[in-house]
């Protein structure tokens, strides 16, 4: 069995002790989680949803996923006027997907153009109609694209015919087990604000929801912004009625959550509310019940990492999982493959207190024998040589299985943003 610093089928494999508190035992905890319909996730959101679909049309037409990488997206608000009781959207929002792609394809003896502008389209207005109730992709969004041909080289990698396909990038991705209440929390929170359980009771709770968690010692606050839908409030008590069912809602959640903690819910803080005096009052307010119709812009990476939060406390990677192809992007297969092993570790052995999981490749490498594994961990109890034989027996087992990974991504499977 190999031990601490060997190699395994060409990976140098290290498994270390690190010293310090855990997270959740130390003083200020942070964690983020940008929602649904935040302009940042919404172009994750429409990057990725163009990857696959572009994946799949690979996949029928061709029998395989060819080179490609959406992951250069933008997206510039629109304008509105959102008023209690109504609104417009005056300007429309402007998505621009961006990357490479493979644009030409000789197959049977015939040149085959691949139509992405139409399957980028058709791919962003389907995640816009399946995900927001207010916001029409026909009439309040306009969709672009410029994607280019990929280079030859980055093509032949991705398009190789090796037994395992090689990786058409030098990174890495990082995971960790377990999470933090304060990390479940926050998650759980904006999951439950845009289920649709909530938002058939909460109607007027928008899709553009963000929770920002803090806690000290503790103590818990959690910050909730909700882009309130403008139709649906007739007046400004409404509005108050709202944000507090809001934050009674969450409340309710955190008892079921986290021990030991005292949680205070806050929502809309920026508000500023003059009794009986609407004209007077600043309040946030949606037509579409996101803030992308005038607010905010969003832009591929500056959302959720693939834990699904933004966690500054803990170790993690920055690369933009959305639009990566599935197939040989280490960028994104091994974030998602990182989170894997680590929760694996953390399950099945139970002799940990953290465990985070760092891989790195190099380009033109085959994506199961990565350059360099990493281990660390905060132990529960004593670390024998039974414990890390049995924690790199489960790496081996997802590195062996690790091209299964595109499937569970194609088929929205795995937490990515």
């Amino acid at each position: 069995m190999p031990t601490e610093g060997t190699t395994m089928q060409k990976s140098k494999i290290m498994f270390e002790r690190i010293r310090g508190l855990p997270i959740h035992k130390q003083v200020v905890e942070i964690v983020e989680r940008k929602g649904l319909g935040h302009p940042d996730y919404i172009i994750d959101a429409a990057c990725e949803a163009s990857s696959v679909a572009l994946s799949r049309y690979y996949i029928e037409k061709f029998g395989r996923i060819l080179h490609h990488n959406l992951d250069k997206g933008l997206l510039v608000g629109g304008k509105a006027t959102p008023r209690l009781g109504g609104g417009t959207l005056d300007e429309p929002i402007y998505i621009l997907i961006a990357g490479r792609a493979t644009l030409h394809v000789n197959a049977s003896g015939e040149k085959h153009e691949v139509p992405v502008g139409k399957i980028v389209q058709e791919a962003v207005k389907s995640f816009i109609r399946k995900n927001f109730r207010f916001l029409d992709p026909d009439k309040h969004v306009i969709i672009d694209h410029k994607i280019r041909q990929g280079s030859n080289d980055l093509i032949n990698i991705v398009e190789s015919v090796a037994e395992v396909p090689l990786s058409n990038d030098t990174s890495f991705g990082v995971g960790f087990a377990p999470f933090t209440p304060l990390e479940k929390l926050v998650l759980e929170s904006e999951r439950m604000i845009n289920s649709p359980s909530f938002k058939s009771i909460v109607r007027e709770s928008g899709e553009d929801c963000k929770v920002m968690g803090v806690r000290t010692k503790d103590k818990i606050i959690l910050t909730v912004a909700d882009g309130i839908v403008s139709h649906l409030t007739p007046d400004l008590d409404h509005y108050v009625s709202v944000k507090e069912e809001i934050a009674n809602r969450v409340s309710d959640l955190a008892v079921k959550i986290v021990e030991n903690c005292s949680v205070e819910v806050y929502v809309n803080t920026a508000d500023k509310i003059v009794a009986g005096s609407p004209e007077n009052s600043s309040i946030y307010l949606t037509v579409t019940g996101t803030s992308a119709e005038q607010g905010d812009d969003g832009n591929t990476g500056r959302g959720n990492r693939a834990s699904g939060l933004i966690t500054p406390n803990r170790q993690m990677s920055l690369e933009a999982t959305a639009g990566k192809n599935a197939i040989s992007h280490v960028g994104k297969i091994y974030n998602v493959l990182a989170f894997r092993i680590a929760d694996r570790i953390y399950r099945e052995t139970n002799a940990f207190e953290e465990i985070y999981v760092r891989l790195l490749s190099q380009i033109g490498r085959r994506i199961d024998r990565p350059l360099s594994v990493s281990i660390q961990y905060i132990s529960s109890r004593p670390i024998n040589s039974s414990i890390r034989n049995e924690a790199l027996e489960i790496l081996y087992s997802e590195l062996e299985n690790v091209t299964k990974i595109t499937d569970l991504i194609l088929e929205g499977k795995v937490t990515l943003f």
